[in-house]
């Protein structure tokens, strides 16, 4: 059974129980229902206080519904011992805890999956919170429920993990099942979207933390397993959790509006339905749906107001076949013109999540423009539910054939991410981010295979993506006919030739830096680690030195050797030279451990007197054994998340966050006005921090500094650049960032910039 403080942040406090059978009570995660507003697919909320047994027959109907020649035995069996295992357990609403698993069931049974997989989501909470054990599981269901039950199991109480380690290895433990078995993740999927739903009783902060996971984990895993219908409602239920006000406006404006636009949608129709019909082709027309955050995020790329989002009037077309598609296409651009770079023919290249259609945005009525999507009566039933239309037809149809096929993507790169560290499932997960869910480009091998990537990849991503033997061997690439350098950005419909030698060839230190996919670092990493281990050694302790100076103005030297031996054993090396050797091939990251050293504020001595800090609520730190208390943050010294700090009671203003070694609180004299504190795990703010970067001065030198931290999402404060006589450039930064890391993985970037000489903090 799991503990409750590790575990993952929906089911910490999702049910009480009598004390008899286990002590101590949960909070509820149920909650009232989400706004309804255009676009979002929630199915009903079921009344809280529903008996399992009235939610028996619409899950059973559901099952018999796709799968009418299926003996449902298993399922009853699941039903009836979720039931007891889960008996007396509540939520704070009253309603029965079963009534979770049951609801997670219903979703899986409305997709068309098959009755196995609706077993083993009615029973996948039964090992984690009650007194039934897997081996209970796998006795009474079999090895095949109790393997997808084990995926979505959380790790035991007994992991010696922090509580990000922790869900970082549940979330690698669910994935690593999932290559196993598809249905793994789509129970989990459907457990999220359950909890999501009912996440209205939670505290904020904790709604918020277990929203932000649900936009970076499982909203974009949807999404890529083209399950549409769950996507949507996962990033709009995640997104009325963290812009709660945001939310509230988009609604709002749908809602007013809604009138003009539906008038307007069926005046479109009615003009475009003959036309269709005089070209002999049986359409369906309906106004498609607008989810709030798919418009939200529109708003924020393009920097419109909600009023200049095209695709708020939005049609589908349905037809037949797919010449019909094309057919259909004609007669919309005859009828109304069409924007330049609004169309896309997902049909001729389906989506890996296997999505076709045809898109286009048109000049239509009153002028106004108009989105448009053309598809099959099939596709847009596997738009739907994705991978779920396997289990829909999956007798004898094609769909099964192409099964395999279809998902040989997905087992790839759940095969590449096992090569990554087992010790550190964080890494993993941040591969995972990138490899799969970052926006993706499609490149053409020369003989015109289709290679996905995510945005940003190179010419060597691609060249590992082909073989990790083309990889070592890459000494060049051609993009287009034309040669371009390694760190060249992908662009949709670049044709990639990579350029190899034949003789002996490894790959370079740098290109740790300039890869973005996990899988080809990691076959960097391996092959450094496989190299010459003096060597790695050497690079590895220089690695170290050079981010000390650069981050902390300290070195290795001034450390002194057993201050490192304590942080190479906590990262499981017994020796200085593995730990070094470690460093050097990649296997550890350098700037990872001087925050561990907790040494980001040593060598400041002269620094500017304090200014009035801004106040801030919580502000992303939390006062040790003290409730709510005001926060604000010491201008003097500029903490952020990774340094070490000291809190200062400031009377009559709450709490002063200072660095440890901040002259401020070292020379302070009340010592009784000293407090502990330390950051949140999930800092949900941004620091003001000034960096130093020393270069040749060249023309577009700030220009590409700056593009540096547009990429980043790094917004720039006040920047100042002087030149000396020599032609030396000297830029003074003041960056918001929301940690050291990211602090770091900016200066990495700006000094990898040409000419760049150095980029470090700015201490005073």
């Amino acid at each position: 059974m799991a503990d409750p403080v590790l575990r993952e942040p929906e089911t910490a406090a999702d049910k009480a129980r009598p004390a008899t059978r286990r002590q101590g009570q949960r909070g509820s995660r149920d909650g009232g229902p989400v706004m309804p507003v255009e676009g979002q697919a929630h199915r009903p909320h079921r009344s809280p206080h529903q008996t399992p047994e009235a939610a028996r027959r619409p899950l059973m109907d559901s099952l018999r519904a796709h799968h009418p020649q299926a003996d449902l035995g298993v399922v009853e069996r699941a039903f009836a011992l979720a039931v007891v295992a889960h008996g007396g357990q509540v939520r704070a609403s009253g309603e029965p805890y079963v009534m979770h698993p049951i609801a997670s069931a219903q979703i899986l049974a409305d997709l068309g999956i098959d009755p196995v997989a609706v077993a083993a989501a009615l029973l996948h909470d039964v090992p984690e919170d009650t007194e039934y054990s897997l081996a209970d599981v796998e006795e009474g269901f079999g090895p095949e429920i109790a393997h997808m039950v084990d995926g979505v199991t959380k790790l035991s109480k007994f992991s010696t993990h922090s509580h990000e380690q922790q869900q970082a290895e549940n979330i690698r433990k669910m994935f690593l099942a999932m290559a196993d078995d598809i249905r793994v993740v789509l129970i989990k999927l459907a457990d999220r979207l359950h909890n999501m739903r009912t996440l209205g009783a939670l505290p904020v902060e904790k709604q918020q933390r277990i929203a932000r996971q649900t936009m970076e984990i499982y909203a974009p895993l949807a999404e890529r397993l083209g399950i549409w219908q769950i996507k949507w409602e996962l990033e709009d239920l995640s997104f009325k959790a963290l812009e709660p006000d945001s939310y509230r406006e988009l609604a709002r404006l749908l809602d007013t509006r809604r009138r003009g636009r539906e008038s307007y949608i069926e005046r479109a129709i009615e003009e475009l339905r003959p036309r269709l019909a005089d070209a002999g082709l049986v359409a369906e027309l309906q106004g498609r749906p607008k989810h709030i955050y798919s418009i939200y995020k529109k708003m924020q790329r393009k920097g419109a107001e909600f009023g200049e989002i095209y695709d708020v009037y939005a049609i589908r077309i349905l037809v037949d076949e797919i010449r019909d598609c094309y057919a259909a296409l004609g007669i919309v651009h005859s009828l109304w013109r069409p924007i330049p770079g609004q169309f896309d023919d997902y049909i001729a290249v389906p989506k890996n999540n296997l999505y076709q259609s045809l898109h286009t945005a048109v000049i239509a009525l009153d002028g106004k423009p108009l989105e448009i999507q053309i598809r099959t009566h099939a596709m847009h039933q596997v738009s739907e539910v994705g991978i779920a239309a396997h289990w829909r037809y999956k007798e004898g149809s094609k769909a099964e054939r192409d099964y395999d096929a279809k998902l040989a993507w997905l087992r790839q790169l759940m095969e590449w991410q096992r090569d990554v560290s087992e010790s550190d499932a964080t890494e993993f997960v941040e591969g995972i981010k990138l490899d799969i869910f970052q926006d993706q480009v499609f490149v053409f091998t020369p003989r015109g295979d289709v290679k996905d990537l995510p945005a940003g990849a190179t010419p060597l991503d691609f060249a590992y993506r082909i073989h990790t033997d083309i990889g070592h061997r890459t000494i060049g690439a051609k993009v287009n006919n034309r040669l371009v350098p390694l760190d060249y950005r992908l662009k949709n419909g670049d044709i990639v030739e990579i350029v190899t030698t034949k003789g002996e060839h490894g790959p370079s230190r740098d290109w740790l830096n300039i890869v973005r996919t996990s899988h080809a670092r990691e076959k960097i990493r391996q092959w450094f680690k496989k190299k010459d281990r003096a060597e790695n050694v050497v690079h590895g302790r220089e690695s170290l030195d050079r981010e000390l100076r650069r981050l902390a103005r300290t070195s290795v030297q001034q450390l002194g050797m057993d201050r490192i031996a304590e942080v190479a054993k906590s990262y499981s090396h017994e020796t200085i030279e593995d730990f070094f050797a470690a460093i050097g091939y990649g296997a550890v990251s350098a700037q990872q451990v001087v925050i561990r050293l907790g040494v980001m504020d040593d060598g400041q001595a002269a620094l500017p007197t304090v200014a009035p800090p801004q106040p801030s609520r919580t502000g992303g730190v939390r006062v040790k054994g003290v409730g709510d208390l005001l926060v604000r943050f010491a201008k003097c010294c500029h903490p952020i998340p990774g340094d070490p700090i000291q809190g200062f009671i400031t009377r009559g203003k709450g709490i002063t966050v200072h660095l440890r070694s901040c002259p401020t609180v070292i020379n302070e004299r009340e010592v009784s006005r000293l407090i502990d504190v330390e950051w949140e795990a999930a800092p949900a703010q941004t620091y003001p921090i000034a960096i130093r970067v020393e270069a040749y001065d060249r023309t577009g030198l700030l220009s590409d500094v700056t593009q540096v931290m547009a990429e980043n999402r790094v917004n720039i404060l006040a920047a100042n650049v002087s030149v000396s006589p020599d032609h030396t450039a000297v830029l003074t930064m003041t960056l918001q960032v929301a940690s050291v890391a990211q602090l770091a993985k900016v200066m990495s970037r700006v000094e990898q910039l040409k000419d760049v000489l150095n980029a470090q903090r700015d201490l005073g």
